[in-house]
């Protein structure tokens, strides 16, 4: 018995660990989805007006409609699209109520050419969003090549001219058929938490039976050991 304490203590301990990181993360998909369920509830809630000074933080995903002009001027922004490749997210400036705001019109493909926004007043339906896509890494806007890598929306109000608020349409109002609205959903938002869980509950399940077998292999040494 003295020889199996040590192994028996360590293994259980080990299993311990393992089952406690599996349990928090059982615990952290609860919040997980708690958390994705309100954001979808706030994204599909009834549109309201811009607020005069929207906050990134607590007006983010806020749904909004308004009614103006398409300005001059867009950004291309490098984008993909499963199913359908490499193109651009098509950022444009938009007159409402006496202020320019940022409209993400949706998505055109590489090869086609990027359709006019439409003329004349149009009512618009989408959601406020300050998107997290730059860090370090993030090259600077290709100007020369009318390129853009991320959405940054400071940066691209300053290009255009316009406030810092981007709005993501929701549907097209009179955009051609080669423009695709991408509108805010929450498929973005990583949830890998029952990956996790599983991952250490099997973890933990190899650490028993590896204890086991130890175990078991110390009180049926092999013959001539």
């Amino acid at each position: 018995m003295r020889r199996i304490i040590i192994p028996l203590i360590f293994g259980l301990a080990g299993a311990a660990i393992l089952i406690s990181l599996g349990t928090w993360q059982v615990r952290r998909l609860a919040w997980k989805e708690a958390v994705l369920a309100d954001i979808e509830a706030r994204i599909s809630a009834a549109p309201v007006a811009i607020p005069a000074v929207p906050d990134p933080e607590a007006d983010r995903y806020l749904p909004v409609a308004v009614r103006g002009t398409y300005g001059e001027g867009r950004i291309r922004v490098l984008s993909s699209r499963q199913l359908y490749g490499a193109g651009y997210r098509i950022i444009a400036p938009f007159e409402t109520g006496g202020r320019l705001i940022l409209i993400d019109r949706g998505f055109v493909q590489e090869r086609d050419a990027i359709p006019a926004a439409p003329q004349g007043e149009v009512t618009l339906r989408g959601n406020l969003h300050w998107p997290s896509e730059t860090d370090k890494y993030t090259p600077d806007p290709n100007l020369e090549a009318d390129i853009w890598f991320a959405r940054d929306v400071p940066a691209m109000a300053a290009h255009l001219g316009t406030d810092p608020v981007l709005m993501v349409l929701r549907g097209g109002a009179g955009e051609g058929a080669k423009i695709t609205p991408l509108p805010i959903d929450t498929s973005g938002i990583p949830n890998n938490h029952m990956q996790y869980a599983f991952t250490w509950f099997s973890l933990a399940f190899i650490w028993l039976v590896m204890t086991g077998y130890f175990i078991w292999r110390i009180r049926n040494p092999l013959k001539g050991t």
